[in-house]
């Protein structure tokens, strides 16, 4: 698989920050959001949505920033009002982003971090929430259920801990229920999957909604069906709204 390392100190390797925005999806769906996305992961999902975040091929487009200098657009965005900042990437646990959630929070700043839970960081902590997103079957990525329960152990009392699963077929939903049995103490949230996702050098792309559409409608019918009542099946809000768009 192989990762990014972080640079050196406490400089942070950032594909884009934008916003403020809603976020599309999860525990969180619908909430106004200042992104911060991070550059590299230790995935190569076979349909990542963000590889332009993701492919060390496009590191040269990633920029090593300070705390300071991240928080500056930050506030720029939001106009120095606190929401909430989704950290994301490719996988933002690979990054030093201790300083920055430290900075923020004393502003009243709400942090939220998704990642699948391959690395566990002892400040998972200090986050208001924390998604974690095991990749299932149709990724081609192999999960590794000692690490998740290394990641929510870190996480301790801190934030609210979440389960997020995209769903692309019967393999990835059975993988959901599987996974999500194991940890009864989290809310499960399932999103219909993108396999229409966007080029890493495409700031736009044509999306393959009314198969996006069928599968959330097949993924419903399935959880009713079984009477998993305890999951929570939403869209990918920014998806209905923008398509592949980036940066919304």
């Amino acid at each position: 698989m192989g990762g990014v390392s972080p640079v050196s100190g406490d400089l942070i390797r950032v594909s884009e920050i934008f916003g403020p925005t809603i976020q599309g999806e999860g525990v969180l769906i619908g909430q106004p959001t200042v992104f911060v996305r991070t550059g590299g992961c230790d995935y190569r999902c076979s349909w990542c949505d963000s590889l332009h975040a993701v492919e060390s091929a496009y590191r040269d487009t990633w920029t090593a920033m300070s705390v300071p200098d991240i928080w500056a657009e930050v506030e720029r965005l939001s106009g120095k009002a606190p929401l909430m900042v989704s950290l994301s990437g490719g996988n933002p646990a690979i990054q030093p982003l201790a300083p920055l959630i430290e900075h923020g929070k004393k502003r009243n700043y709400r942090f939220a971090l998704e990642t699948q839970g391959s690395l566990a960081r002892d400040w998972f902590s200090s986050l208001d929430v924390l998604v974690l997103s095991p990749k299932p079957p149709s990724s081609g990525m192999e999960y590794d259920r000692q690490t998740l329960v290394d990641c929510i152990a870190r996480a301790g009392e801190g934030p609210r801990v979440v389960l997020k699963f995209v769903v692309f077929d019967e393999a990835d939903y059975a993988f959901a229920r599987s996974v999500s049995a194991g940890f009864p103490q989290l809310s499960v949230y399932l999103q219909p999957g993108n396999h229409t996702p966007p080029p890493p050098d495409a700031e736009d792309f044509p999306i393959d909604m009314d198969a996006i559409m069928g599968r959330m409608r097949w993924l419903i019918d399935r959880v009713m069906a079984d009477r998993w009542f305890a999951a929570t099946v939403l869209p990918q809000l920014h998806v209905l709204l923008w398509g592949n768009r980036r940066g919304v």
